[in-house]
């Protein structure tokens, strides 16, 4: 069993900023980072099985903003290294959720002189610049609210609204870091904000050519094979409905059901593997068991 353990966990951290190896999440000790241990954003980011799916769900809705994916087409090598942006989102996430403050406002700086560079113009001529305040917005709200919801689906479906409301208002500081303007900050501002969004979403050959390379990537190994593509279907389950009728990624109620059941059976096996993730770490820094 605990060689079974640690071939998971090796192919689990494959898949992980961690596997970059450019952050310390053990020092310098009693460092809390920018939320620290008694925060919501700690609960809701440590959960590895609901993060991924959440992940996925957030980058197919974020392809629904013509400037958000324009940035993806221009700019970022998907097609040929899908696991690498995987891991650089990762990285940014988790470190600036559980890294030290240090390495949290590294990565912020770091994101911020990225998205300077990323510029250009939609299809139809209009300029986009990643640094917009109100596209950083949308790319915010489009992580965040996944996140939530997969955590609500495969980890704590009981977590009060009152949370879940705390959630948005402590992750907001990250957006805000970032750049991003009008940050929802409670789960009726973002229903409000997703809702007043919808006119400015679209769907076009890009958008699928996206969705089909990401249907389409290989798992990092036959092992993780049958996980991945549960995960992916998860992710395209956790879509609101009028998210997945643009994509076109329909799902039945009987696969819904079995894509959540199955889920629901292979995330504790992913939480028992897991002993050196990065909120393991992170709570080793504060000196937590």
């Amino acid at each position: 069993m605990e060689a079974l353990r640690r071939r998971i966990e090796t192919q689990v951290m494959s898949l992980t900023g961690l596997a970059l190896g450019q952050l310390d999440l053990e020092s310098p000790k009693g460092d809390p980072g920018l939320f620290g241990p008694h925060s919501i954003s700690w609960r809701v980011h440590g959960d590895f099985p609901s993060m991924l799916v959440g992940g996925i769900g957030a980058l197919l809705l974020q392809l629904l903003h013509p400037a958000a994916l324009a940035g993806v087409w221009d700019h970022s090598n998907f097609r040929g290294d899908l696991l690498g942006r995987l891991r650089r989102t990762s990285q940014f996430i988790s470190g600036t959720t559980f890294g030290s403050t240090r390495d949290a406002e590294w990565l912020i700086a770091k994101v911020r002189d990225i998205h300077l560079k990323v510029t250009g113009s939609t299809p139809d001529g209009r300029p986009y610049a990643a640094s917009d305040p109100d596209l950083l917005t949308w790319v915010h709200v489009a992580e965040v609210s996944s996140f939530l919801a997969a955590h609500l689906r495969y980890r704590d479906p009981h977590l009060p609204r009152a949370q879940q409301d705390r959630y948005y208002d402590e992750i907001a500081l990250i957006a805000e870091r970032l750049g991003a303007r009008d940050v929802p900050r409670s789960c009726q501002q973002v229903e409000d904000y997703l809702l007043a969004m919808r006119p400015q979403l679209h769907c076009d050959a890009r958008s699928l050519e996206v969705v089909g390379i990401l249907l389409a990537a290989p798992a990092p190994s036959r092992l993780a094979q049958p996980v991945g593509k549960l995960m992916l279907q998860a992710g395209i389950d956790l879509l609101p409905e009028w998210a997945s009728d643009m994509l076109g990624l329909h799902q039945g109620p009987m696969r819904r059901q079995l894509v959540r059941l199955g889920l629901l059976r292979t995330a504790p096996v992913l939480r028992w593997a897991m002993r050196d993730g990065s909120a393991q770490r992170a709570k080793r820094r504060m000196g937590i068991a």
